[in-house]
């Protein structure tokens, strides 16, 4: 599947994939443009909770394959999102304490792909991710995740804070990843748990890390100050898994 499948171009055509309930990461509208099929695609977009971001008819232009885009471009996502409540139940379904992952910042799809392919094989019952400053689903993704999409459910939602909250009343307690953090290894790590990774450069914003119950840093011995983000995914969750075994 390549990426530009994923890129609905064109009044009619975006519209009728509002309707029949494909779902659409990102839409962009030619700033300015305010007629009637636009007014459609825009209260269909809303309906959807869906990110409209308004730009120049040069960044339409850049975006565009065929170059008839008619002031409006979409990118659908390649697979469909999850429920957080779908990531919960595939705990229940094995008896297991849920294991769940949440991404603040990964705006590269490379590292979403890989956290997701690690989340796989680390057990992790699912992944969380925020509808802004975010990748989403796309092609990219799927190609990283070597095929772990297929098992691993992503769910898409509106405010990680307020998810985070709502999960801590079922029980889960979190963790996030900082430099700042007690060093992994002298935290207890078991039981129901969400483990939040930010990305190197922006790390956890300050309201989704207020609401972690621990902050953990890995040890680093090197000269450099930070993992990439899918790598440090990757040490904290096996981590995890680890403190699982025992």
């Amino acid at each position: 599947m390549r990426y530009e499948e994923l890129t609905i171009e064109g009044r009619n055509a975006v519209l009728e994939a509002f309707r029949s309930g494909k779902t659409i990461d990102k839409l962009f509208v030619l700033k300015g443009c305010q007629d009637g099929p636009i007014q459609s695609i825009i209260r269909e977009a809303k309906k959807q909770d869906t990110i409209v971001n308004y730009v120049a008819k040069e960044r339409l232009d850049q975006l565009s394959e065929t170059r008839k885009h008619q002031g409006v471009i979409a990118f659908a996502a390649a697979y469909e999102y999850a429920q957080v409540e779908d990531i919960l139940k595939i705990a229940r379904e094995k008896g297991e304490d849920p294991f769940v992952i949440l991404l603040d910042n990964i705006e590269d799809p490379h590292n979403l792909g890989a956290i997701i392919r690690t989340a796989n094989l680390a057990g992790a019952h699912g992944v969380i991710i925020p509808k802004r400053r975010a990748a989403g689903l796309t092609a990219t993704v799927a190609k990283a995740s070597a095929g772990a999409l297929n098992y691993t459910p992503v769910a898409k939602v509106t405010n990680l804070s307020q998810t985070i909250k709502e999960l801590k009343e079922q029980g889960l307690w979190f963790v996030c990843a900082d430099m700042e953090g007690e060093t992994m290894y002298r935290l207890n790590l078991g039981g129901p748990i969400g483990l939040v990774i930010g990305s190197e450069g922006d790390g956890v914003g300050k309201l989704v890390k207020e609401n972690c119950d621990f902050i953990a840093s890995i040890p680093m011995k090197g000269d450099i100050d930070s993992l990439n983000a899918s790598v440090a995914a990757g040490v904290l969750a096996y981590e995890i898994v680890r403190q699982r075994l025992q």
